[in-house]
């Protein structure tokens, strides 16, 4: 089995995230990237599905060259071949999906994994976008999965519940957390990643479809206010959250 998942390069959540000079995207200097948390699951469903059914793990990232030490981790949890679609240029969800469906269509992908969401845009779009883009079947926040003669029995999350949901294979599998615990790679395993080869392909560019005008932070919260200690304090709040919070 040929089995698909893509990895994202992302900032660390401890990051404290500054905006760049160009004020549209975030300033790299003194930031810890990381394979994002969702992919973890990803990859995990993907090593156990080999496991089950034998065949081969390929870890498809699109970036520049600093992706190669998220690719790595995934080698070093199990992946078989790790791929670097090489850009550096900044792709919006469609641009990244059209990259990896490329590949995984070219590959011959007969199931692909991926994370709910990266951690840094937030978008939850790229898995599927790529089955639209390949026409097959696409699962999104999946937490329980089940795969028997060709067709993988997907139970999904939704408001108030969840939903079982069977499609044929070829499809992408979009993780959510719960669908697994991710294994830590082994010393063995880092020092066989450190050894793998890292092919690279360089993908079609495509237009961008949405373009970022502008980058900032939150504004800072304003410090509290004490309005008094006793019953009558209460008809100031109430005043306060009238006419100022406007809350009321």
């Amino acid at each position: 089995m040929k089995i698909v998942v893509f990895v994202n390069h992302v900032p660390d959540t401890e990051t404290k995230v500054k905006i760049g000079a160009d004020g549209v995207s975030i300033e790299p200097t003194g930031v810890n990237y990381m394979l994002s948390p969702y992919d973890e699951f990803a990859v995990e469903e993907a090593l156990k599905t080999k496991q089950k059914f034998g065949g081969e793990v390929a870890a498809v990232s699109l970036g520049g060259d600093a992706n190669k030490e998220t690719l790595r981790k995934a080698l070093a949890m199990g992946c078989d071949k790790a791929v670097l679609l090489k850009d550096a240029s900044v792709r919006d969800s469609f641009g990244v999906a059209k990259g990896l469906a490329d590949f995984a269509k070219e590959y011959g992908a007969d199931i692909i994994f991926a994370g709910k969401q990266s951690i840094d845009y937030d978008s939850a779009q790229v898995g599927g976008l790529v089955g639209e883009l390949l026409g097959i079947p696409s699962v999104s926040v999946v937490v329980k999965l089940d795969i028997a003669d060709g067709v993988a029995t997907a139970e999904r999350e939704i408001e108030g519940g969840h939903v079982i949901v069977h499609v044929k294979l070829p499809a992408v599998i979009i993780a959510q957390k719960g669908l697994n615990e991710p294994r830590y790679p082994s010393l063995k395993g880092i020092m066989d990643a450190k050894r793998k080869p890292i092919e690279e392909k360089i993908p079609a560019p495509v237009e961008p479809r949405v373009i970022t005008t502008a980058m900032y932070l939150p504004p800072a919260k304003s410090a509290g206010k004490i309005v008094g200690t006793d019953a009558a304090a209460a008809v100031e709040l109430v005043r306060l959250l009238h006419e100022e919070a406007k809350v009321i």
